[in-house]
Protein backbone atom coordinates (compact mmCIF):
# COMPACT_ATOMS: atom_id res chain seq x y z
CA UNK A 1 0.00 0.00 0.00
CA UNK A 2 2.82 2.40 0.87
CA UNK A 3 4.54 1.68 -2.46
CA UNK A 4 1.34 2.37 -4.40
CA UNK A 5 0.75 5.61 -2.51
CA UNK A 6 4.32 6.67 -3.27
CA UNK A 7 3.85 5.93 -6.98
CA UNK A 8 0.64 7.97 -6.92
CA UNK A 9 2.52 10.97 -5.54
CA UNK A 10 5.53 10.59 -7.85
CA UNK A 11 3.45 10.43 -11.01
CA UNK A 12 0.92 13.00 -9.83
CA UNK A 13 -2.04 10.68 -10.40
CA UNK A 14 -5.51 12.03 -9.76
CA UNK A 15 -7.98 10.14 -7.55
CA UNK A 16 -9.43 8.06 -10.36
CA UNK A 17 -6.05 7.06 -11.81
CA UNK A 18 -4.82 6.18 -8.32
CA UNK A 19 -7.89 4.02 -7.75
CA UNK A 20 -7.20 2.22 -11.03
CA UNK A 21 -3.61 1.55 -9.94
CA UNK A 22 -4.82 0.02 -6.66
CA UNK A 23 -7.40 -2.06 -8.55
CA UNK A 24 -4.66 -3.46 -10.79
CA UNK A 25 -2.60 -4.42 -7.75
CA UNK A 26 -5.53 -6.04 -5.94
CA UNK A 27 -7.17 -7.91 -8.79
CA UNK A 28 -4.20 -8.72 -10.98
CA UNK A 29 -4.40 -9.03 -14.75
CA UNK A 30 -7.21 -11.12 -16.22
CA UNK A 31 -5.43 -13.00 -18.99
CA UNK A 32 -8.19 -15.41 -19.92
CA UNK A 33 -10.28 -14.90 -23.02
CA UNK A 34 -13.87 -14.00 -22.04
CA UNK A 35 -16.49 -16.55 -22.97
CA UNK A 36 -19.44 -15.71 -25.27
CA UNK A 37 -21.73 -16.18 -22.27
CA UNK A 38 -20.21 -13.10 -20.63
CA UNK A 39 -21.85 -10.90 -23.27
CA UNK A 40 -25.33 -12.25 -22.65
CA UNK A 41 -27.79 -9.99 -20.87
CA UNK A 42 -29.88 -11.43 -18.07
CA UNK A 43 -33.64 -11.45 -18.83
CA UNK A 44 -34.50 -9.53 -15.65
CA UNK A 45 -32.23 -6.67 -16.75
CA UNK A 46 -33.91 -6.57 -20.15
CA UNK A 47 -37.33 -6.28 -18.51
CA UNK A 48 -36.01 -3.65 -16.10
CA UNK A 49 -34.78 -1.15 -18.70
CA UNK A 50 -37.73 -1.85 -20.99
CA UNK A 51 -40.03 -0.37 -18.32
CA UNK A 52 -38.04 2.86 -18.00
CA UNK A 53 -39.14 6.19 -19.46
CA UNK A 54 -35.57 7.23 -20.25
CA UNK A 55 -33.05 6.00 -22.86
CA UNK A 56 -30.99 3.11 -21.55
CA UNK A 57 -28.31 0.84 -23.01
CA UNK A 58 -26.56 -2.23 -21.66
CA UNK A 59 -23.01 -2.35 -22.99
CA UNK A 60 -20.04 -4.66 -22.75
CA UNK A 61 -16.69 -3.44 -21.49
CA UNK A 62 -15.78 -2.94 -25.18
CA UNK A 63 -18.78 -0.58 -25.58
CA UNK A 64 -20.73 -3.10 -27.64
CA UNK A 65 -24.44 -2.34 -27.39
CA UNK A 66 -25.88 -5.59 -26.07
CA UNK A 67 -29.41 -4.32 -25.45
CA UNK A 68 -31.40 -1.10 -25.57
CA UNK A 69 -34.87 -0.08 -24.54
CA UNK A 70 -37.27 1.66 -26.93
CA UNK A 71 -36.04 5.15 -26.09
CA UNK A 72 -32.42 4.06 -26.33
CA UNK A 73 -32.98 2.61 -29.79
CA UNK A 74 -34.65 5.84 -30.90
CA UNK A 75 -31.87 8.04 -29.52
CA UNK A 76 -29.12 5.93 -31.07
CA UNK A 77 -30.79 5.32 -34.41
CA UNK A 78 -27.98 7.56 -35.70
CA UNK A 79 -25.43 4.74 -35.35
CA UNK A 80 -27.04 2.82 -38.22
CA UNK A 81 -25.99 -0.86 -38.39
CA UNK A 82 -22.99 -0.30 -36.11
CA UNK A 83 -23.35 -1.81 -32.63
CA UNK A 84 -20.04 -0.72 -31.11
CA UNK A 85 -20.07 2.86 -29.84
CA UNK A 86 -16.28 3.28 -29.98
CA UNK A 87 -16.19 2.37 -33.66
CA UNK A 88 -19.08 4.74 -34.30
CA UNK A 89 -17.33 7.59 -32.48
CA UNK A 90 -14.03 7.27 -34.34
CA UNK A 91 -14.93 5.83 -37.75
CA UNK A 92 -18.33 7.31 -38.62
CA UNK A 93 -18.19 10.97 -39.75
CA UNK A 94 -21.75 11.51 -38.52
CA UNK A 95 -20.53 11.00 -34.92
CA UNK A 96 -18.84 14.42 -35.01
CA UNK A 97 -22.17 16.02 -35.87
CA UNK A 98 -24.11 13.94 -33.36
CA UNK A 99 -21.80 14.60 -30.38
CA UNK A 100 -21.53 18.37 -30.08
CA UNK A 101 -18.41 18.13 -27.87
CA UNK A 102 -16.85 15.28 -29.81
CA UNK A 103 -13.29 15.81 -28.54
CA UNK A 104 -14.24 15.53 -24.87
CA UNK A 105 -16.39 12.48 -25.53
CA UNK A 106 -13.65 10.81 -27.58
CA UNK A 107 -11.05 11.42 -24.85
CA UNK A 108 -13.32 9.95 -22.17
CA UNK A 109 -14.06 6.93 -24.34
CA UNK A 110 -10.37 6.20 -25.03
CA UNK A 111 -9.37 6.71 -21.39
CA UNK A 112 -12.07 4.27 -20.32
CA UNK A 113 -11.09 1.76 -23.01
CA UNK A 114 -7.43 1.93 -21.97
CA UNK A 115 -8.36 1.33 -18.33
CA UNK A 116 -10.36 -1.72 -19.40
CA UNK A 117 -7.57 -3.03 -21.63
CA UNK A 118 -5.06 -2.83 -18.78
CA UNK A 119 -7.29 -5.04 -16.63
CA UNK A 120 -8.16 -7.50 -19.41
CA UNK A 121 -5.06 -8.12 -21.56
CA UNK A 122 -6.46 -11.53 -22.55
CA UNK A 123 -9.52 -10.06 -24.28
CA UNK A 124 -8.66 -10.65 -27.95
CA UNK A 125 -11.79 -8.88 -29.20
CA UNK A 126 -10.85 -5.79 -27.25
CA UNK A 127 -7.30 -5.94 -28.59
CA UNK A 128 -8.60 -6.38 -32.15
CA UNK A 129 -10.91 -3.39 -31.70
CA UNK A 130 -8.04 -1.15 -30.58
CA UNK A 131 -5.84 -2.39 -33.46
CA UNK A 132 -8.59 -1.70 -35.99
CA UNK A 133 -9.24 1.79 -34.66
CA UNK A 134 -5.52 2.59 -34.43
CA UNK A 135 -5.09 1.65 -38.09
CA UNK A 136 -8.07 3.71 -39.27
CA UNK A 137 -8.23 6.71 -36.93
CA UNK A 138 -5.43 9.17 -36.26
CA UNK A 139 -7.52 10.65 -33.46
CA UNK A 140 -7.68 7.29 -31.69
CA UNK A 141 -3.91 6.88 -32.05
CA UNK A 142 -3.33 10.39 -30.71
CA UNK A 143 -5.56 9.92 -27.67
CA UNK A 144 -4.38 6.35 -26.98
CA UNK A 145 -0.76 7.59 -26.78
CA UNK A 146 -1.67 9.86 -23.85
CA UNK A 147 -2.06 6.86 -21.51
CA UNK A 148 -5.01 8.43 -19.70
CA UNK A 149 -7.18 6.22 -17.49
CA UNK A 150 -10.76 7.21 -16.74
CA UNK A 151 -13.97 5.33 -16.01
CA UNK A 152 -16.82 6.73 -18.09
CA UNK A 153 -19.39 7.31 -15.36
CA UNK A 154 -21.00 10.75 -15.68
CA UNK A 155 -21.17 13.37 -18.38
CA UNK A 156 -23.47 16.23 -19.39
CA UNK A 157 -23.56 17.38 -22.99
CA UNK A 158 -25.47 18.07 -26.16
CA UNK A 159 -26.17 15.81 -29.09
CA UNK A 160 -27.62 16.87 -32.43
CA UNK A 161 -30.00 14.14 -33.53
CA UNK A 162 -30.77 14.23 -37.27
CA UNK A 163 -34.52 13.92 -36.56
CA UNK A 164 -35.06 15.22 -33.03
CA UNK A 165 -32.65 18.14 -33.24
CA UNK A 166 -30.49 19.33 -30.30
CA UNK A 167 -30.88 17.37 -27.05
CA UNK A 168 -29.23 18.11 -23.73
CA UNK A 169 -28.49 14.80 -22.01
CA UNK A 170 -27.06 13.74 -18.67
CA UNK A 171 -25.22 10.45 -19.07
CA UNK A 172 -24.71 8.15 -16.10
CA UNK A 173 -23.22 4.67 -16.18
CA UNK A 174 -23.38 1.92 -13.58
CA UNK A 175 -21.47 -1.33 -13.22
CA UNK A 176 -23.81 -4.31 -13.20
CA UNK A 177 -22.83 -6.67 -10.39
CA UNK A 178 -22.83 -10.31 -11.39
CA UNK A 179 -22.42 -9.54 -15.11
CA UNK A 180 -18.76 -9.50 -16.14
CA UNK A 181 -17.89 -6.12 -17.58
CA UNK A 182 -21.46 -5.05 -18.28
CA UNK A 183 -22.35 -1.37 -17.96
CA UNK A 184 -25.77 0.18 -17.72
CA UNK A 185 -25.87 3.57 -19.42
CA UNK A 186 -28.74 6.01 -18.95
CA UNK A 187 -29.36 9.27 -20.81
CA UNK A 188 -31.64 11.64 -18.94
CA UNK A 189 -33.28 14.86 -20.07
CA UNK A 190 -34.56 17.64 -17.83
CA UNK A 191 -38.29 17.10 -17.10
CA UNK A 192 -40.45 19.58 -18.97
CA UNK A 193 -37.58 20.75 -21.16
CA UNK A 194 -37.54 21.09 -24.94
CA UNK A 195 -35.12 18.17 -25.00
CA UNK A 196 -37.67 15.96 -23.25
CA UNK A 197 -40.42 16.98 -25.67
CA UNK A 198 -38.18 16.38 -28.69
CA UNK A 199 -37.07 12.99 -27.38
CA UNK A 200 -40.65 11.82 -26.85
CA UNK A 201 -41.61 12.99 -30.35
CA UNK A 202 -38.71 10.97 -31.71
CA UNK A 203 -39.80 7.84 -29.84
CA UNK A 204 -43.33 8.19 -31.14
CA UNK A 205 -42.09 8.55 -34.71
CA UNK A 206 -39.84 5.49 -34.83
CA UNK A 207 -37.13 3.44 -33.14
CA UNK A 208 -34.00 1.77 -34.49
CA UNK A 209 -34.76 -1.90 -35.17
CA UNK A 210 -31.12 -2.86 -35.82
CA UNK A 211 -30.14 -2.43 -32.16
CA UNK A 212 -30.95 -5.37 -29.86
CA UNK A 213 -34.21 -4.59 -28.09
CA UNK A 214 -34.50 -4.87 -24.34
CA UNK A 215 -37.47 -7.19 -24.56
CA UNK A 216 -36.00 -9.36 -27.34
CA UNK A 217 -34.26 -11.97 -25.24
CA UNK A 218 -33.53 -14.22 -28.18
CA UNK A 219 -31.80 -11.46 -30.13
CA UNK A 220 -29.89 -10.08 -27.16
CA UNK A 221 -28.59 -13.50 -26.15
CA UNK A 222 -27.76 -14.91 -29.58
CA UNK A 223 -24.06 -15.38 -30.50
CA UNK A 224 -24.29 -13.09 -33.53
CA UNK A 225 -25.59 -10.28 -31.34
CA UNK A 226 -22.36 -10.21 -29.37
CA UNK A 227 -19.59 -10.84 -31.87
CA UNK A 228 -19.55 -7.22 -32.91
CA UNK A 229 -15.85 -6.43 -32.52
CA UNK A 230 -14.64 -8.65 -35.36
CA UNK A 231 -13.34 -6.76 -38.35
Amino acid sequence: MQVLNALTRVFGLDAEAAEHLHRLAQQGLRNREPSPAEDRVAPHLLHLIDAWDTPALIMSRRFDILAANEMGRALFSVVGPETNLTRFIFLDPSARRFYQDWEALAWTCVASLRATASLHPGDRKLRALVEQLSAQSQDLTRLWARYDFRAKTHQIGWVLHPEAGPLELTYQSFTINGASGHQLGTFQVEPGSQSEQALHRLVRSKAAPHLPAAGDEGRANSPEAHDVCSS
